[in-house]
């Protein structure tokens, strides 16, 4: 898979690149990526959900009583999520964007 930084860039450069050339292999190049959009998105639901798992374990164990580190933990966890929310709200606001480009060059 590609690494997060590469696939918004690629998203970025196909948003304001020119549907130069042969128009098929532009196409194909937006529906590569998006591909490679919607399986990164996934990734990051999935890791979205074993975070508020453990989030969830954590603070049951707080709650018992255990205080060993799991305050540390829990703030841990509870910024990884917030990082992977804004991660992922970024990624679909692309994505969406570049579904549309897709739309544009098939139209055209």
């Amino acid at each position: 898979m590609l690494d997060r930084d590469a696939l918004l860039h690629d998203i970025r450069s196909l948003m304001h690149s020119p549907a130069e050339g042969e128009p098929d292999s532009f196409r194909e190049r937006i529906e590569r990526t998006l591909t490679d959009g919607y399986a990164h998105a996934l990734a990051l639901e999935g890791e979205r959900l074993q975070l508020e798992r453990e989030l969830t374990a954590v603070a049951d164990r707080v709650g018992r009583g255990e205080t060993d580190g799991l305050v540390t933990r829990l703030a841990e966890l509870s910024t990884r999520l917030r990082s992977t929310d804004t991660n992922l709200a970024e990624l679909r606001t692309l994505l969406a964007s570049l579904r549309d480009r897709a739309a544009e060059v098939r139209a055209a």
